[in-house]
Parts: structure tokens; C-alpha cells; sequence
């Protein structure tokens, strides 16, 4: 696979970085370097471009704006040092969000995204494309990969989110961040509970066993469980 790419960014300590870590991945092709949106969009112009590293803080245009304002965008990867900015990245699909200073490891991972992106021919914009959710928590942003999400838990006015290495209560209603999960992964079983359907070990009586935790399933909710269950 050859993914050309295309460095965005007005830091020349991060421009060299990226540059390192992309000449490390054999599926890239660094097509060039640019110091601002505009750069960036008469290169595309040029070139078969399939995938930025794009700064979201620049001068004159930002990151997202420059997306927004592109017909048909390449795939993006945001890397920023500002993490306020990171759920306004995903309004626009991106891929993966990276927080400077980035490591080789985090780098990898989001290329690994890309190629998973490519390989299954999904479009930007692709309904439950994505492979994450943004939330925040003790006032930091944190991206979740469904994959570790074990079960959501409403709380009053707030979500508690049980994962794999950790939980995290975050401000929001188990509605809202439903609409943010992909239908075909997670199931809501009880009027304050959803889980993640790879997670279920079995079920028992009123109670679905998710790796070591129990959660309580209603009536209201347990036959179509059941049929979800049933379709896997």
C-alpha cells in the first residue's frame, strides 16, 4: 500500500518530527511540507494527496476550516498541542487526533487507522466509520477507543464510562452519547445502562455478565438483546 501524505503544519520542530516518523512507515509517501492551509491546498491540487497531518491552531485558516472548505478532503490526522480543539477535529471525521509532542508509538498507531480506513473502502463521512469517541473528564479530553469501552452508566447529569484499564465520569446524557456509538457494537439494556455487545460473556436471569462485571438487564430491553444477540 502506497499512502501519500502531506505535513501541515507552522512549527518546523514538529514539520521535522512528522517527517522523521513518516520516512519510518513503508506504506508512506511524504509528498511535501506546508506552513499554512494555503500552502496546503494548492499542494493537493497538484498531487494525489490521501492523507494529512494537519495542525489545527495555524495562522489565517485553521485546521478544521481548511477541511470543511475542501470538496473532497484526503483523510486527516489532527496534531495540535491545544486538546480544546480536539472535538471540534472530529466534527469533520478525522481519523485520529494527535497531542504534541507526539511519540512514534501514538504516530503508528493512527497510521494503523488509516490503513484499516483505506482497506475497508469506507468514505469519509461514513456513518460509525470512526473507531473512537471523545469525552472529557476531570478536565482533560480523552479519546476512547470503542474497543475499551466496557458499559456506559447514567448518573444524573452525568455518564459513567466503565473501561477496560479505568472509569471516568463524564458530563452528559446516556441519550447524547448513544447517538455518538455505533448501533452495531453497543445495546442499551436498561434505562441507565449500554453496553458493549463484544463484551458479553452470557446472560443470566436479569443480569448480563460483561468480563468481570454484572449488569442489570429490564424487561423493556431484554428481548431485543436477545434478538441483537442472536443476529451476531
Amino acid at each position: 500500500m502506497d499512502i501519500n501524505c502531506l505535513i501541515v503544519d507552522d512549527e518546523p520542530l514538529s514539520q521535522d518530527v512528522l517527517k522523521d516518523f513518516v520516512e519510518a512507515c513503508p506504506e508512506l509517501t511524504l509528498k511535501g511540507v506546508c506552513n499554512d492551509a494555503l500552502e496546503a491546498g494548492k499542494a493537493i491540487k497538484a498531487d494525489n494527496i490521501n492523507l494529512l497531518f494537519l495542525d489545527i491552531n495555524m495562522p489565517m485558516l485553521s485546521g478544521v476550516n481548511f477541511i470543511k472548505g475542501l470538496p473532497n478532503p484526503p483523510l486527516v490526522i489532527f496534531v495540535t498541542a491545544y486538546p480544546e480543539f480536539a472535538l471540534e477535529g472530529f466534527e469533520v471525521d478525522a481519523v485520529d487526533y494527535l497531542l504534541k509532542p507526539v511519540s512514534f508509538e501514538r504516530f503508528r498507531k493512527a497510521v494503523n487507522r488509516v490503513v484499516s480506513r483505506i482497506e475497508s473502502n469506507l468514505p469519509l463521512g461514513t456513518a460509525n466509520s470512526q473507531e473512537h469517541i471523545m469525552v472529557r473528564a476531570d478536565k482533560k479530553n480523552y479519546l476512547l477507543n470503542f474497543e475499551e469501552i466496557i458499559y456506559l452508566q447514567a448518573m444524573g447529569d452525568y455518564v459513567k464510562f466503565i473501561l477496560n484499564d479505568k472509569n471516568l465520569m463524564v458530563h452528559g446524557t446516556m441519550k447524547e452519547f448513544l447517538n455518538q456509538l455505533p448501533s452495531n457494537c453497543f445495546q442499551q439494556v436498561h434505562k441507565s445502562y449500554v453496553i458493549n455487545l463484544k463484551k458479553v460473556s452470557y446472560i443470566e436471569g436479569n443480569h448480563v455478565k460483561l468480563n468481570e462485571e454484572n449488569v442489570p438487564v429490564s424487561l423493556t430491553y431484554r428481548d431485543e438483546l436477545f434478538k441483537v444477540l442472536g443476529n451476531k
